[in-house]
């Protein structure tokens, strides 16, 4: 029973690991081949793939099984929130990674545990990790994005003044910025390549980002299109209000950080304080592994110290 568990958590785990490399070299990819190959379409760069047919057959695998699933709701505002993320995956192919991850999951937990309980409550945990990871992901994302928005701004403003027109100057953007404002303007150039109005392309890149900072230089644009003005002086005030609001949560952060700090050493005590006792006395922490209570305790355990973390981090996340 354990050695058949074992070669099933190996082969899922062997599965994954194809799957990955091959969702994220992906990445590597340019927008319209990645948008050519979600329709099937081959392309150049397909070449590469079959070098390797093993791991091109589970990811075919992988499409296919996700294929049924991909019209669904869920599935499609699962896409919006990956692609905000920054995330090479679609929302069903990533509903099968994290099926496959809490299988494997459960799996390990029941070969530990011997317990039949704790098996399905750590497999639901695992998509719920996922789930705060692509969370995480979008807030940086979108925090980095902020960060650079200013900038962005002020080289706007400056190619508009040496000559260029709006949609040049997001060009020169996309090719000078680093990631991800430059990765953001990238596919806004690519969407109106593609035959997408501007204001659309500029709307759709707003709904993305979610930054609402990024929502007024959106808004100033649009208005500026439509009555006339000076764009770069709007943009040049923009950017202004823009740093000074950074500058501001900067300083936050600063007065924040005893609160932020005490949120890791919450997390970090009780597993340093479990390791020192494990070491001393091997005995005593051997209840939490042999007996059924104990398993129980260290779920409840795990459990609290995330709602800890996840309250702390709420008192200390100020909006400016």
């Amino acid at each position: 029973m354990f050695i058949a568990l074992a070669i099933f958590c190996a082969l899922l785990t062997f599965f994954i690991v194809f799957v990955l490399y091959f969702l994220f070299k992906r990445a590597q990819s340019t927008n319209i081949i990645y948008r050519l190959r979600r329709h099937n379409v081959k392309t150049a760069d397909n070449k590469t793939e079959k070098k390797e047919p093993l791991a091109r057959r589970i990811f075919l695998l992988v499409k296919r099984m996700a294929r049924p699933i991909s019209s669904w709701n869920f599935a499609r505002n699962l896409d919006f929130k990956l692609r905000q993320a920054g995330v090479p995956l679609y929302g069903a192919e990533f509903i099968i990674l994290a099926i496959v991850g809490a299988l494997i999951v459960a799996a390990l937990s029941y070969v530990i545990t011997m317990n039949v309980l704790s098996a399905p409550i750590l497999g639901l945990l695992f998509p719920l990790l996922l789930w705060s990871w692509i969370s995480i992901l979008i807030k940086r994302r979108r925090d980095a994005f902020t960060e650079q928005l200013g900038d962005c701004l002020t080289t706007v403003a400056n190619a508009l003044r040496a000559g260029y027109s709006f949609q040049q100057a997001m060009d020169v953007v996309s090719r000078e910025m680093e990631p991800p404002i430059s990765t953001e303007f990238r596919r806004v150039m690519t969407d109106i390549t593609m035959g997408v109005a501007l204001e659309t392309a500029l709307e759709q890149m707003n709904k993305r980002v979610g930054s609402a900072d990024f929502d007024l230089v959106v808004t100033a644009v649009l208005i500026q299109r439509e009555v006339g003005g000076n764009l770069a002086q709007i943009l040049d005030i923009i950017s202004d209000t823009i740093n000074e609001r950074i500058r501001m949560k900067r300083e936050i952060n600063a007065l924040t950080a005893q609160g932020r700090l005490s949120a890791w050493v919450l997390i970090a005590l009780p597993i340093f304080m479990a390791i020192f006792c494990w070491t001393f006395n091997k005995d005593q922490m051997m209840v939490f592994v042999t007996e059924e209570v104990g398993r129980y305790a260290i779920i409840f355990a795990i459990l609290m110290e995330i709602f800890g973390y996840i309250v702390i981090q709420k008192i200390v996340d100020i909006e400016v």
